[in-house]
């Protein structure tokens, strides 16, 4: 016997059940959109307007090389706060989406804190919407300079900025839509609860729980809210969130049957640019 107890030749038994596992883990099949439907999934844009655009026309493109299915596009939610365009991002949401494909805007733990701020019967002490990103929305929506600062402006102001029309739209997004083995919401979903129980401040904000768990989440989760430089790409869950307001990089999931790639669209040399890559 050796020091780990196996014989001299090793144990065979082990060895033929490690390999089992192997090959359970290997061949286990892909999650799968249903058959003639076609998704796509767009991460965080913070008010990224610029990159959104390009990054549409390219997935309309890429619908038309693909043939004509029943193409959806899903907004994983936070359109709004951290940067340029975050008004005219709801307007083009809300009024202006192209007929290319059925669209779904999810709601993001941004666009929940905006409409908090919003309420005038929401306590506003415990809203931080102002200094994670607030600021930037309102300089979009022509709040003038002097009324931003540390603390939010008086419901009537923003009120008098911010149509109500935007207001309605944010308070109509849902918080998930799934497509045969895939779930899509913003942040992520508590382990060990059903997708139908879960809850929406989880949905909207959960984040290391929902990270760090490599266990089953009742179907493969596509999500935003945590940025990472490249797809984050797991066994249960793959988040696209690229951190565009920062990083100049809208990341789109496409997904077909059991295949995956991936469009961007990103700031080169001054100029957006898109990119098509395969998933192995």
């Amino acid at each position: 016997m050796n020091q780990f107890g196996f014989g001299q030749g090793g144990d065979r038994g082990w060895l033929q059940r490690m390999n089992t596992l192997t090959a359970r883990r290997s061949d286990r099949p892909r999650p799968r959109v249903p058959e003639g439907q076609r998704v796509y999934a767009i991460g965080d844009v913070h008010g990224r307007l610029d990159l959104l655009l390009p990054l549409l026309a390219r997935i309309r493109d890429d619908i038309a090389a693909r043939g004509d299915v029943d193409d959806h596009v899903v907004l994983l939610g936070d359109l709004v706060d951290r940067g340029a365009y975050s008004a005219e991002t709801i307007e083009y949401a809300a009024s202006q989406l192209p007929s290319f494909a059925t669209f779904h805007v999810l709601m993001g733990n941004h666009e929940e804190a905006m409409l908090r701020a919003l309420d005038p019967a929401e306590d506003r002490s415990e809203n931080l919407w102002v200094k994670f990103g607030g600021h930037e929305t309102l300089a979009s929506y022509g709040v003038p300079a002097a009324a931003l600062g540390e603390e939010l402006p008086p419901v009537e102001l923003l009120r008098r900025y911010i149509p109500e029309r935007h207001r309605r739209f944010l308070e109509s997004l849902p918080d998930m839509v799934r497509f045969g083995d895939y779930a899509l919401v913003h942040a992520g979903v508590r382990p060990g609860i059903a997708l139908e129980e879960q809850s929406s401040d989880d949905l909207r904000w959960i984040r290391q729980q929902f990270l760090d768990h490599r266990g089953d989440l009742g179907a493969c989760i596509i999500h935003g809210h945590s940025i990472s430089p490249e797809p984050d790409i797991q066994p249960n869950r793959i988040g696209i969130d690229s951190g565009a307001y920062r990083s100049g990089v809208l990341t789109a999931l496409g997904l077909e049957g059991d295949r995956r790639w991936l469009i961007r669209a990103m700031i080169v040399e001054g100029e957006v640019q898109t990119k098509l890559s395969n998933m192995g």
